[in-house]
């Protein structure tokens, strides 16, 4: 690390601790050739998520299209924006894991998944706008199979 005053590169570390709730490392150092202090943070640099559209497009990934989305899909129904928040983190943390390029219709599933044990007709909500239902049939394949998953819970 250079230091500011003198642009020695010649610095120690004299003390290290976790800041901003443990996501970054503030360090406190030592200029040798000046005896300058002064502080550094050290932080994770997470990676550009692309999400790949249907039609072949490429965008960056949105988490507020996500909250939006539940938003839309709980209108009346009993969930805060902090759970709404905290489904939509869970997306991010889930693609993340699968690369720096998902697909939409990896990203529409993951809700899903994360919608069904919380609230059925939000997740029916939203389903019917992902998977594009066309009819009632729609809705009553997609209840069945809503049936199916929530006997096997219990």
């Amino acid at each position: 690390m250079r230091c500011p005053s003198c642009q020695a590169d010649d610095t120690k570390v004299i003390d290290s601790r976790a800041s901003d709730e443990g996501s970054a490392i503030r360090r406190r150092r030592l200029c040798v050739c000046c005896q300058d202090r002064f502080t550094t943070y050290e932080r994770l640099e997470e990676l550009a998520l692309t999400v790949i559209k249907r039609a072949g497009s490429r965008e960056p990934f949105d988490k507020t299209k996500i909250i939006a989305g539940l938003r839309a899909a709980s209108k009346g129904r009993p969930l805060s924006a902090a759970s709404l928040n905290e489904i939509a983190t869970s997306v991010e943390d889930r693609m993340r894991l699968n690369g720096s390029e998902v697909t939409a219709s990896q990203i529409g599933l993951a809700v899903l998944e994360e919608l069904r044990p919380v609230d059925d007709v939000v997740y029916l909500r939203f389903a019917s706008v992902y998977k594009n239902f066309d009819g009632i049939s729609d809705f009553q394949r997609e209840l069945s199979l809503l049936a199916k998953s929530t006997d096997a819970r219990s």
